[in-house]
Order: C-alpha cells, then structure tokens, then sequence
C-alpha cells in the first residue's frame, strides 16, 4: 500500500540548542522534546522521572466528596454495593481494581458485568434490575454511565444509588446519581482529562484512602489494573497517565499480581513488558472473556488469590482467545472477498460490509483489519437479536462520529469517538444506510486522508545513534498516544555487504549503513516487494524507529523500518 511520508515541523533553532546545552543531549532529542511540550530543564525532569507526586489530588474531581460520603454511609449502615463494570479491559480492570480494594474493607458487595449480547454497552435496565431485586442500594459504575440519564433516573425510582466514574465525553445533560466522576464534565475543574475509566476507579480508592488514613503504599499493588487499561483503551499517555502508567509497568515486570502474571506466562513471556505488549499479548485475552463468552471471567482471574484459581480461568480464557482468533480470521477472509470481488465497493471511499451470521464478539476487530488493509472509513455489520449491530472504525484525520451523524436518521442508536464507534440499525436499513454513508465520505473526505501517513519526528544520522543517545530514548517510554515511538528518516543509506533477505512472510531482514556510520541490523515487516530495488551499493530513504532487539540474551539496537523510499 501507497503511504505518504511527513515530518513534522522544527522547533525553533535557538530553543532546541538550549535545551539541548541545558540537558546534555544531542539536538535531536531535545527536537523530539519540544514537540511534546518539554521546554526546560524542570518539564524534562518531570518527564523523564514520572513521580507519584505528580498525581493530583483526587478531591479536585467534582463529586468526589460525595462518592466517598456516599460510600461511607453505605459501609456505616451496612448496604449491599454493586461494582458494575463495561465489559471490555477498561471496565473489567476497573472493576477487579475497585473490588478487590474495597473487598478488603467491607465484604457486602459484588460485581456485575452486563452481557455483551443480552445487555449491551454501558448501564443496562436489567443490571438495575438485578441490584434491586437482590437489595443493592449502591452501585458504583465504572467506565460507563455519563449519558445513561433515562436509566439513573429509572434507578432512583427503585431506590437504588448511583455513583458514576466514568471517563467519555458526556451528553447536553449529566445523570441525577449521588456522584458523577468525570474529567471531562464541563464543571469540573480537574487538572487532568484523559484518565481511562480505570484511571477513574484509582482516583476514587484514592480519595477513600487518603480520608481514612490507609497509606499511599498499600495502592501500588493496582498500578498494574491502570497500566493494562491505559494501553488497551488507547488513552494519553500524557501527564497522570504516565505516571500511571510507568509504575504499573514496573509492577507487572517486577511483581504482578497471580491474575495478570497467569495471563504473561500464557503469552508466552513474563518480563520485559512494554505499553505495545500489553495491547498484543494480554489486552486480547481479556478482551476474549466478553467476546466469546462472559467477561466476569476475566475479572474473576484478575482477582484470583490462588494459582489454581487463576489458572482455571486463564486456561478458559485462552481457549475462548483462540475461538476469537477463528472468527476473526474466518470472517476478515470472508469480508475480504466481498470487497476484493465487488468492483463497486473497490472503487467506494468507504466500506460497509454485512453477514447476519458473523459473530458480533469480533467485529471491531475484522472492521480494523479492513481499514488496515482499504485505508478507508469502515463498518462491519452483523445480526444481533431483532437489530442490526456494527463497529466502525476511520482512518487518521477524518471524523468518523460526524459521519454517523449526517446518518443519524437511519440508526436506532451510535456512540463512539473520532476514530471508532458503535452503532444499531434495523435490518431494512441496511442497504440505504450504506449508500448514505458513502455519500457522506465521499463529500468529505480528502484524497490525501485515503493515503496512510507515516509521521516522521525528526532527521537523524546513522552515526548519532550510539549508547547515550539510546539511552535517553529509551526513557522517552512509556510509549503511546500523544508519545508516541519516535519515527526517524535517515537519507542515502545502503545494504551493507550481502545482509538483505527475505524472512517469514515476506519480510526484509537487512544491515543498512551510511557513508562512515556503523552498520544496524533492520527488520522492514511485509516490505518484500522492495528488496530488488535496494541490491547492494543503491541508495535509498529509510524512516524507522530504533528499538532493542533481546536474540538469546544478546542484546542490540535493531531499526524497525515503517518505509522505503528508492530513488
């Protein structure tokens, strides 16, 4: 596939040979430092060193005095509690973060996961039901609840509270319940804005410990729930987050608790754990709970206490990981030869595809895999009960949301955000909804949005690249949204000796250098097609990222190519 490269602009000259002198570090990094903000010497070290003092107060989330007064009361009197999580990894860790810390504190509660089929996303009529039958007077939401007005209303009908701690953007009016955490409401005032709906849960155990003196220490152990909510939920890893984020990580490669451990060694790897890990190797399989079968599973191994335990789930989980992966497979190849053999759709800059028969558990997924491989806005469609459901997904730059919305007319309900949604239709709808989203694209979108992007930071000579320079960029991690790895081009580089092949599917292993530089391993995924045009003593254009690559207890720099570019 076609990709257009950018660079993103310099920094003024004079402000990256400051900061640069001011910390002792090549001019490229200090480039890659003012693109993300850092200016002085101060913002550098809060950046390089993330300090759980750096967290802020949680009392300045609005309503925070009112969950914890809620809380107490409810402890005081003895009531049932009700931990309701969404049931992707942002809501289970939150739950398995929430119980397990207040589960220590007071044994009258329970947790409650809605069925991903049965009940949908989000606070659900029957999860209410089911805490007033069963006596519930409190139940504390976690990564949902900021739009649901009409169900906290029909839960103060049954007498039954809710606190809210959720982390989207809310709607033209905010629920009646006893609290409503969020970042993001318009009249709250917190620092910070970008915390995942775990993120959300920490701050609220926060509060509690912080009012009935139980030490700061004794939360270290769920820096690892927000770790694995902050990668999989794809958030900022930007202020809070990062502290978050690098304590979690330094827990789960250090001590993690029997859950998440089980879930590493199922993987296949116990150490060295990076943002990136979490989202391929442990994200999945938790994910794969609610998918196949019933995401309580996942919390329950979450919060396992024994290995036995843990293992009994994670061995159920990982089966239900590997029915994902079938269905995920069978139905991408399915789509794809819908699209491949409909010239109609080919020329389309859109994509809706549609199989009553496909599993709804795996969708979002297959709808990436299409955008991946069409570079176009994309909805993959399936029967769920008496309704239509889809997941849709965009490409970098157009607004997907927006879209829905000049279709809103043809759709029972959607929600989502820029880059991926979700939304219902009834079955008749399907053909005119197709037409009218592509209608809506196609006014919309650019040509240059269709090509994939590939965003490059900065410059760079290979013979920059040496001990201190990797060093510094490796504490640049943890790596994500709003931070991400940084990407390089380096110009007028060639094959080293005769150290170009092709490798697994069709991948280029290499050794590439400069004129005086050291010569550097390369790995250029699914970039076969290129390796007769760079043969030895040809020049060409490489943009990559510089990572470490561990082969039998050696360890060496190794550039991960994203593009070449041959002359």
């Amino acid at each position: 596939m076609q990709k257009r490269w950018s660079v993103r602009p310099k920094p003024e000259y004079a402000d990256v040979i400051k900061l640069s002198t001011e910390l002792n570090i090549d001019p490229v990094l200090s480039t890659l430092l003012l693109q993300r903000g850092v200016t002085d010497f101060e913002e550098a070290r809060f950046f390089f060193r993330p300090e759980l003092s750096h967290l802020h107060d949680p009392f300045l989330m609005k309503d925070m005095d009112k969950a914890i007064a809620r809380i107490e009361q409810a402890f005081e009197e003895g009531e049932k509690i009700l931990i309701y999580g969404d049931y992707d990894v942002d809501g289970t860790t939150s739950v398995a973060l929430v119980y397990s810390f207040f589960h220590k504190i007071y044994p009258n509660l329970e947790y409650y996961i809605p069925d991903r089929y049965k009940e949908g996303y989000g606070i659900s009529t029957k999860g209410i039901d089911y805490a007033a039958e069963y006596g519930f007077k409190l139940i504390i939401a976690l990564d949902c609840g900021i739009k649901s007005v009409d169900k906290i209303a029909y839960a103060n009908s049954l007498g039954v509270d809710f606190i809210i701690c959720d982390h989207h953007n809310p709607g033209d009016e905010i629920p009646d319940a006893v609290a409503v955490l969020d970042p993001k409401r318009l009249d709250c005032g917190y620092p910070y804005k970008e915390l995942s709906g775990c993120g959300i849960g920490f701050k609220l155990i926060q509060a509690y410990a912080q009012v009935n003196d139980i030490p700061f220490e004794e939360l270290h152990q769920y820096f690892e729930y927000t770790a694995i909510s902050i990668a999989c939920d794809i958030v900022h890893i930007t202020g809070e987050n990062r502290v978050l984020a690098y304590y979690g990580l330094q827990r789960i490669n250090s001590n993690p608790c029997i859950g998440v451990k089980t879930l590493m060694q199922a993987a296949g790897r116990t150490e060295n754990y990076t943002i990136s890990d979490i989202v391929f190797m442990i994200g999945p399989r938790i994910n794969a709970a609610g998918r196949i079968d019933d995401a309580k599973h996942a919390v329950e191994l979450l919060i396992a206490c024994t290995d036995e335990s843990a293992q009994i789930k994670s061995d159920m989980i990982n089966l239900r990981n590997i029915e994902r992966k079938e269905h995920d497979l069978n139905i991408t190849d399915e789509a794809l030869g819908m699209i491949d053999g409909d010239e109609v759709m080919m020329r389309r800059k859109s994509t809706v595809v549609y199989n009553e028969k496909w599993h709804k558990g795996v969708i979002g997924i297959v709808a990436s895999r299409l955008t991946e491989k069409y570079y176009r806005p994309t909805i993959v469609l399936t029967k769920s009960n008496e309704h239509v459901a889809g997941s849709a997904r965009s490409v970098y730059g157009f607004d997907l949301y927006e879209a829905l919305c000049g279709c809103s007319d043809l759709l029972i309900q959607f929600g989502g955000h820029k880059y991926a949604a979700g939304l219902t239709m009834a079955p008749e709808m399907v053909e005119a909804f197709s037409q009218r989203f592509e209608e809506v694209v196609n006014a919309s979108i650019t040509d240059d949005l269709l090509i994939q992007e590939i965003r490059i930071d900065a410059e760079l000579d290979l013979k920059q690249i040496e001990a201190k320079f990797f060093r510094v960029l490796n504490q640049f991690s943890p790596f994500g949204p709003e931070n991400m790895s940084p990407v390089f081009i380096t110009k007028n580089v060639y094959v080293s000796g005769n150290n170009a092949s092709i490798v697994g599917n069709n991948h280029i292993k290499m050794t590439v250098q400069q004129q005086d530089s050291p010569a550097f391993d390369c790995i250029a995924f699914n970039m076969g097609e290129y390796l007769p045009k760079i043969s030895k003593g040809i020049p060409f254009d490489i943009c990559y990222s510089i990572e470490e690559n561990v082969w039998r207890e050696r360890r060496s720099i190794q550039l991960n190519i994203k593009g070449i570019r041959t002359y």
